[in-house]
């Protein structure tokens, strides 16, 4: 069977930092994968933002809670299973995934993990791995899986290409201007004619 790989924020959900960034008016917290490539980087940048004006995983999960997938991503999830095995790959936390993933009917998640102090504090963060998209990606194909990727940031870019196909999914445009090896596409539709054609050309 082969394998799609899906990135999460921005692609099936909205982007959790910025609808919190929208929530608290921390304009700084509108900083995504899409802006800083580096996510070391941009996750010490987001600790101390939440650090100093005093704000930790409840107010998070709280935003969270009120959020939903984007218009039509569940019944994209559905169409996909119906034809592949879908594996979503993403930089977000299991802390902060689950009620998006409720919502999207379950489908396989790898992801990070936060490190939490008792009063709710966010104090630190695990990261599976360096690189974690793209070695997933190459650990599938050791078990001769064939796998067609879609992604949107800068951090989606060495899983799109270690895939035997990848594709730009609501993607910003300087990301579309600095891979233009990847097609780009804006619509869930779209989306699927392009995962179905980069199958049929494998």
């Amino acid at each position: 069977m082969d394998i799609v790989c899906l990135d999460l924020e921005g692609v099936l959900v909205p982007e959790i930092w910025i609808n919190f960034a929208e929530r608290t008016g921390i304009e700084a917290l509108r900083a995504t994968t899409r802006d800083i490539p580096d996510y070391d980087v941009l996750m010490k940048q987001r600790l101390r933002i939440l650090d100093e004006h005093g704000y930790g995983l409840p107010d998070i999960q709280a935003v969270i809670d009120e959020m939903g997938p984007l218009d039509g991503a569940r019944e994209f999830i559905d169409w996909l299973r119906e034809r592949f095995q879908v594996v979503i790959l993403s930089d977000t936390f299991y802390e902060f995934a689950q009620p998006l993933m409720r919502q999207l009917g379950w489908p396989t998640l790898l992801c990070h993990k936060l490190e939490v102090s008792e009063d709710g504090r966010i104090t630190h963060y695990r990261l599976r791995q360096k690189d974690p998209k793209r070695m997933s990606v190459k650990a599938l194909h050791s078990l001769n899986y064939r796998i067609v990727a879609a992604g949107d940031s800068y951090n989606d870019t060495t899983m799109l290409a270690e895939a035997d196909a990848g594709i730009l999914f609501h993607a910003p445009q300087n990301v579309i201007d600095e891979f233009p090896q990847f097609p780009a596409v804006h619509s869930f539709d779209d989306l699927k004619q392009e995962i179905l054609k980069a199958f049929d050309s494998l």
